[in-house]
């Protein structure tokens, strides 16, 4: 008869320690599995690292960029912790953040040259918010009302969105292409009155307006009855529903939230360092990315900035990489290492592994059940 070595029991409560140590050795896993890439590809992981590190970090020009890649990271990142806080799995960020950046274009060329910078940047940055919202509530209304697999509609409505945008400015001439580009077909530019202005080196007030809305989203989650509803939905939407709390209103004032926080990504990206709609500048997967920021968080929105500022200096690398040699898309390859690795380490967050014999020390013998 042979006896395991080892067992698995759960934790319940995990200590800070742990929420703390295993994302972090998350990302060095990540590291560790990239490094192994490099080696066998023929290239320095210390050559590449050190690269990468000094691109994203080694000049006020690198911290500016990272900052400025960090930004719309926030906010995507933002929108999938709250909704996967309550297992709601908006997977449309990309499409919410892409029907935003439209929103916010649209009304800028709309409101034109003459309006006051005062009444145009925030109808602008709006804009966005409430076409990120309207979006989700595309898979909102469905999922509440009928029932639907929210994943299935919100990455449908994520091809649809990219197309539509790329039919505003590539296929048509819609008011969003600038008439003027005759060489190659592009985005009209928003007034310079609707643009946000800049502080360093390129970056933009809206990292502010990013990490704000970061607080707020944990200031609603931790302190307030509607994000402990929240929370209770998440644990148990029977047990909501028996306490009172209307379970539909909760899912599509969340679902609305998260999609407001993808399209405000849109709407910084138009008024702040694009100017316009760029099809080319937006088809990033920035709203997929923020569902690995969300995952390495562990969906606290706080904690969602500092690992949105790691992501934003591997995408500031990236680039970089290609002067050395090394692809550009070792990034996209550390990234989805990241997030397979924290995913990973939610297991051992909510279970932990021990020997049988030291189970049966640290369980109570009590009654029938220490015979």
């Amino acid at each position: 008869m042979t006896t395991r070595r080892f067992v698995v029991q759960p934790r319940g409560l995990a200590p800070l320690r742990v929420t703390l140590l295993v994302p972090l050795l998350s990302v060095l896993a990540a590291l560790l599995v990239g490094a192994l890439f490099l080696a066998l590809t023929g290239n320095s992981p210390w050559s590449v690292y050190s690269k990468m590190v000094d691109t994203a970090f080694g000049s006020s020009r690198g911290v500016s960029e990272t900052l400025i890649s960090a930004t719309p990271l926030i906010l995507t990142g933002v929108a999938a912790a709250v909704a996967f806080k309550m297992l709601v799995w908006n997977i449309g960020g990309e499409g919410q953040l892409l029907f935003g950046a439209i929103s916010a274009a649209g009304v800028g060329i709309w409101l034109g040259d003459g309006t006051p910078a005062a009444l145009a940047m925030p109808a602008v940055i709006l804009a966005g918010a409430a076409g990120g919202a309207v979006w989700a509530s595309f898979a909102a209304v469905p999922r509440v009302y009928l029932g639907t697999n929210e994943i299935i509609t919100t990455l449908m409505l994520n091809f649809i969105a990219l197309n539509l945008m790329n039919y505003l400015v590539l296929g048509s001439f819609s008011p969003w292409r600038d008439p003027e580009s005759t060489q190659f077909p592009q985005g009209r530019p928003i007034p310079e009155g609707a643009r946000i202005p800049e502080f360093f080196n390129r970056l933009d007030y809206g990292i502010f307006v990013a990490v704000g809305v970061a607080i707020l989203a944990w200031v609603l989650i931790v302190r307030t009855r509607w994000g402990f509803e929240v929370r209770v939905v998440g644990d148990s939407a029977e047990a909501a529903r028996y306490s009172g709390i209307k379970v539909p209103r909760k899912i599509l004032g969340v679902f609305l939230f998260s999609g407001a926080a993808a399209g405000l990504a849109g709407s910084l990206l138009v008024a702040g360092i694009l100017g316009k709609m760029d099809p080319r500048s937006l088809d990033l997967g920035l709203g997929f990315t923020g569902i690995i920021v969300a995952a390495l968080a562990r969906l606290n929105p706080l904690a969602v900035i500092p690992v949105a500022v790691l992501m934003g200096a591997l995408n500031n690398a990236g680039p970089a990489l290609q002067s050395i040699g090394v692809p550009s898309a070792t990034v996209r390859m550390l990234q989805g290492a990241i997030l397979v690795f924290a995913v990973a380490g939610e297991f051992f967050i909510a279970n932990r592994v021990v020997r049988p014999e030291k189970l049966v020390a640290t369980t109570p013998a009590t009654g029938d059940a220490a015979a």
